[in-house]
């Protein structure tokens, strides 16, 4: 028993530097994937976030939502189709897509992180004009209600951090035509981290981070350059669905992050384990 209680304690005491080091930084976290749908498991991250919070960090939350969109949608016989990994989002699939982001995932995230005794405050991207985008045609092609995200204005996202409040964010944007547009919730945290001037851009995934052996799980590689993530996706070793991955990672640094994490949201705890030990879980990737 006494050991137990060592342990904990020698657990506390590696995490006081990092404590120490990242007190005062604002952490954008892109929240998403299973970790938002499995409940244990966003138990946990929603319990992480609170941490950060109560021990000096400013914690901005940007979340996803697609399985719980492809449900709605099938309950209302309303049909998904995606090109080029994007939703099609005609006007019917918008007014799902916005009642389920910046309704039922949005308002659920705030209640619980308001009960692990915080003050989080759900916004989405037409709050305040944080997001406006132009409608996003890859390839020439009409998709629908897809935007881009083309200026940020985080005066209200400020105004919250200012005053202590955890700002939760749904990635739902305005068009110069009053349209609403749905938006990659992993480009929306990268262009509201570059616009804050963020420290820290974390993506919870459904992934290790980056493997240098895709069939080995050992194989994570915990520091990263730019340089070196562009030179394995150029040999082949990061390829498929891990591409779009790092590219926001990218994207994240060339935004002006200092530090990009990718982490697996399947384990509990993801974000003490990654930011407060020596060691880590994810891959950081860095200029």
């Amino acid at each position: 028993m006494m050991e137990e209680i060592i342990e904990k304690a020698k657990i506390l005491t590696e995490a006081l530097p990092y404590i120490k080091e990242f007190n005062g930084i604002t952490v954008v976290i892109k929240y998403g994937g299973s970790a938002l749908v499995n409940e244990e498991i966003k138990t946990t991250l929603i319990k992480d976030i609170a941490l950060m919070k109560y021990v000096g960090f400013k914690p901005i939350v940007v979340h996803g939502g697609g399985k719980d969109i492809n449900q709605t949608l099938e309950r209302l016989n309303i049909k998904s189709e995606f090109k080029n990994g994007l939703r099609v989002t005609d006007e019917n699939t918008m007014e799902v897509v916005q009642m389920v982001l910046a309704g039922k995932l949005n308002k659920n995230l705030t209640t619980e992180l308001c009960a692990q005794g915080i003050k989080a405050v759900g916004i989405c991207g037409k709050d305040a004009d944080l997001l406006k985008v132009k409608k996003l045609s890859p390839n020439g092609e009409d998709i629908g209600f897809v935007g881009e995200i083309t200026e940020v204005d985080v005066s209200l996202v400020n105004t919250l951090i200012d005053n202590d409040f955890v700002p939760v964010i749904s990635p739902i944007g305005i068009g110069n035509d009053g349209n609403t547009y749905n938006i990659n919730a992993d480009y929306a945290a990268v262009a509201i981290a570059g616009a804050l001037n963020a420290e820290k851009l974390v993506f919870v995934t459904d992934v290790p981070g980056v493997l240098s052996d895709i069939n080995d799980p050992s194989s994570l590689i915990p520091v990263m350059k730019v340089k070196e993530v562009r030179k394995m996706i150029k040999d082949g070793t990061i390829s498929g669905g891990m591409i779009p991955k790092v590219d926001c990672c990218i994207a994240g640094v060339d935004a002006g992050v200092d530090n990009v994490h990718i982490l697996d949201g399947r384990i509990e705890h993801c974000l003490i384990l990654e930011i407060f030990t020596k060691k880590g879980i994810g891959t950081l990737i860095e200029a």
